[in-house]
């Protein structure tokens, strides 16, 4: 039961972000100031638990130069998914957005067909055909008069696509790393450093980002109403919810942690109705069902062969 209640607090804590990060933005600041503090804060949240940690300082100390890189080029591209996730979600219902990012799970279980270990038969194309119907209905059944800016939208269908690939290539890192570990305990800590490893470099890469284009990002220029959103974002969305969902994961497995995670998209869909007052129409929350619907099917069924893959590759999430 705590490794469910893990996971599902990280579901939540992860679907919070959107709901943190739109009374920030109203309050007088964009996305990019926003990722910029929001891996900052939870870089420096990881790397205190890291340095806390002797098993996870003895995983730092031992972890190859190649895996070490490998992890700050992961998480330079996490800039990619993040970026247009919350770029996009400033001018998008929090709610669709939040059903059409869910699309990722069948689109990794497709792409695994090539580079991953992949489920037999096929079941992953069902999934994903099954899933792509779902955000047809959910994009088609939009208002006209409530219809957001088409580059917003744009940007959250790229998100899934994004974020897919970095599963992947995620996937076959911690397939690299793995090697060195020979227990829970020592998984745990290698979970912990390339955590901290992958966030503080997203971090690193967008204040390098903000420098370059001379973007207002310093604290004095952020207005006081907008630090409770970033420290949201941040904390809560950024530290809290990585941090659960290895803990959670490493207690009921990955593709039990994956199915519990449907519970995210469900949570921003009633908090964005209670708190922003949005409203999916019929034809959305049917298209919500299919998308749910391929996410469950690409995450269940018969699989490969070979051994599992490491949990610290499986979720830092898109959002």
């Amino acid at each position: 039961m705590v490794g469910v209640a893990l996971v599902v607090i990280s579901a939540i804590s992860f679907g919070s972000g959107g709901l943190f990060a739109r009374p920030a933005y109203a309050a007088g600041i964009d996305w990019l100031t926003l990722m910029a503090w929001r891996f900052l804060l939870a870089g420096g949240l990881a790397w205190a638990v890291l340095l806390a940690s002797p098993s996870a300082r003895r995983a730092l100390r031992t972890m190859p130069r190649r895996s070490m890189l490998a992890a700050v080029g992961l998480g330079v591209y996490y800039i990619s998914n993040t970026a247009t996730y919350f770029a996009g979600i400033a001018t998008t219902p929090l709610s669709l957005s939040a059903l059409i990012v869910y699309v990722y799970p069948p689109i990794v279980a497709v792409l695994a067909l090539r580079f991953g270990r992949p489920l037999e038969g096929r079941r992953a194309w069902t999934a994903l055909g099954i899933a792509v119907l779902g955000v047809v209905l959910a994009v088609g059944g939009i208002n006209a008069s409530q219809m957001p800016p088409l580059g917003g939208l744009l940007l959250v269908v790229a998100a899934p696509l994004l974020y897919s690939v970095w599963i992947i290539m995620a996937a076959r890192h911690a397939g690299e790393t793995s090697e060195a570990v020979g227990s829970a305990t020592d998984g745990a800590a290698n979970a912990t450093v390339v955590g901290a490893v992958m966030l503080s470099s997203t971090g690193v890469a967008y204040w390098l980002i903000c420098a370059v284009l001379r973007h207002p990002v310093l604290p004095g220029s952020i207005p006081p109403a907008a630090w409770p959103g970033i420290v949201g974002v941040g904390v809560v969305s950024g530290f809290v919810a990585v941090q659960f969902f290895y803990a959670g994961a490493q207690r009921v497995g990955a593709a039990q942690a994956s199915l519990l995670s449907t519970v995210e998209p469900l949570w921003t869909i009633a908090a964005a109705g209670v708190l922003l007052g949005e409203r999916l129409t019929p034809v959305q929350l049917l298209g919500g069902a299919f998308i749910l619907a391929g996410v469950v099917l690409s995450q269940t069924g018969p699989r490969g062969e070979p051994a599992e893959l490491p949990q610290p590759a499986l979720r830092l999430s898109e959002e």
